[in-house]
């Protein structure tokens, strides 16, 4: 592990880690926004968890999990299946109590945001059943 990655992992942990997520989140919104994404929430709780941002795009509402890791793998790996699963539950409590969100099609995305790197947005990074 280099000098970089234990620097990454200690700043993750306690408050600065909720700091640095905070900070990942409002620059995936910038991200999103600069894309064409209208942002409807963030940071939206509902019984099933949290949702980090909801954007949408036309007919699209884009569910996004956004995780800050030191590497692109690192991000990937930071989300479990069964967090995914949750994210889902989370997005479908929140799409029924916006009715007139019904008719959009629900996408699951990823964005890793690591050091020194603009947002690397992952549309569809995984598929509900």
């Amino acid at each position: 592990m280099t000098r970089a990655d234990q620097l990454a992992r200690k700043a993750l942990k306690g408050r600065s880690g909720e700091r640095l997520g905070r900070w990942a989140e409002a620059w995936c919104r910038l991200a999103l926004r600069l894309k064409g994404y209208r942002v409807l929430a963030s940071r939206c709780r509902t019984p099933a968890g949290e949702i980090d941002i909801v954007a949408a795009r036309g007919d699209l509402l884009a569910i996004v999990e956004v995780k800050a890791r030191p590497t692109e793998l690192a991000g990937h790996l930071a989300v479990s299946p069964g967090q995914w699963r949750r994210l889902e539950r989370a997005a479908g409590l929140y799409v029924a109590a916006r009715p007139r969100l019904a008719r959009h099609a629900i996408r699951f995305d990823l964005m890793i945001v690591r050091p020194r790197r603009w947002p690397q947005h992952l549309p569809d990074a995984w598929r509900a059943r």
